[in-house]
């Protein structure tokens, strides 16, 4: 069983903390997703559980064992880096054959892996060839073969696909999936790239600054997140912003919204606002409607840029110097300069506090 636990799992460079008391549990078999921005820590906690990096405090346990001294190499992981770094001079088969070369097993052994490997990753036909014959994203294939070669326990893929083309990222997406459902081993994958987290995994771990701003499926962070980080990180184009007040409370935790002259009642989850207090309003960009909408919220808006897609478009606004982005139908053709109205139902919105806790919970919808 490759479960993984952190226990108040900390990393210090000199005196700087970049981890913080990170504790989480992945279950055997699940493909999970650790996503943030740009130095959140991701990859360095990727690192910790390789054994790449020591850790200062805490524990990494994998299959229940304690890895905290234990070698990379004795870990049961297999790592997949953002960069291939195959041996430009050996063949596809001798870049996966390598690493069992030199732990000494058998030539049987050796060729009955890579036969299977090769034939997960439709490379039957390139192992006579070397790196530069490859396009990126058959070298990214035969760096995952080389990791599957190995029978992991545990598979890290660090941030795999950023140096590859769009086109070839969608492709490869779907291959590490219907790996995945193949092998149905524990799969760690990193990236800042919030679609690939959607659409690969089981479970998000959503970072920033070394901590763990939440962890859960990809449709409970869509439709209910902890807080403004995630809902603005989960979700593309990310959720729209705008500042809000408490009007009026209620004895029963129920409050009203004003905004652009209107109040909107809301049930909340929090018993410390007060009259006056500032909120923020969040609202998805396909959650907008061309008309005013009942029991919600709606304003004018002057379309600033709109990006013709095909099936759908994106028009971007400002609303008292706050940006905001409308999801449509392609088939409406709204141009620069067009000026309309639109509406926000208030089952669709989402708000926050000061701090920026969500003050709503949302049902995630029926199946």
């Amino acid at each position: 069983m490759a479960n993984i636990t952190l226990k108040n799992v900390t990393k210090r460079f000199d005196k700087l903390e970049t981890i913080h008391g990170v504790n989480l549990k992945l279950c055997d078999g699940e493909f999970v997703v650790f996503v943030g921005p740009s130095g959140c820590g991701k990859s360095t906690l990727l690192r910790l559980i390789a054994g790449l990096e020591e850790i200062t405090e805490g524990v990494i346990e994998i299959a229940d064992k304690n890895m905290n001294n234990v070698a990379p190499a004795n870990r049961g992981v297999a790592m997949v880096f953002q960069s291939y770094a195959l041996y430009p001079h050996m063949s596809v088969r001798e870049n996966m054959s390598f690493g069992m070369e030199m732990r000494g097993e058998s030539k049987e052994n050796i060729h009955t892996r890579i036969t299977k490997a090769s034939h997960i990753l439709q490379l039957d036909e390139l192992l006579d060839r070397k790196p530069r014959q490859l396009s990126g994203g058959q070298r990214q294939r035969v760096a995952i073969g080389r990791a599957i070669v190995r029978e992991p326990d545990v598979f890290l893929f660090d941030e795999p696909l950023s140096n590859l083309d769009a086109e070839l990222r969608v492709d490869m997406r779907i291959q590490i999936a219907q790996l995945h459902a193949k092998l149905k081993t524990t799969m760690i994958y990193v990236t800042h790239d919030q679609v690939e987290a959607m659409t690969l995994a089981d479970k998000i771990v959503v970072l920033r600054a070394g901590h763990i701003e939440q962890v859960g499926s990809p449709m409970d962070l869509y439709h209910n997140p902890n807080n403004a980080f995630v809902a603005g990180f989960i979700g593309s184009p990310k959720m729209n912003f705008l500042p809000a007040l408490i009007s009026d409370i209620e004895a029963d935790n129920s409050v009203m919204v004003a905004f652009n002259e209107q109040k909107i009642p809301f049930k909340i989850q929090s018993d410390k606002l007060s009259i006056g207090d500032p909120v923020t309003l969040g609202f998805r960009p396909e959650h907008i409607h061309l008309a005013k909408q009942e029991n919600g919220f709606h304003f004018d808006i002057t379309v600033d840029v709109a990006e013709h897609l095909g099936g759908i478009s994106y028009l971007y606004s400002q609303v008292e110097d706050n940006k905001v982005i409308i999801e449509i139908s392609g088939e409406n053709l709204l141009a620069s300069g067009d000026v309309l109205s639109v509406g926000i139902k208030q089952s669709d919105c989402y708000l926050f506090d000061q701090a920026g806790k969500t003050l709503i919970d949302r049902a995630l919808p029926n199946r």
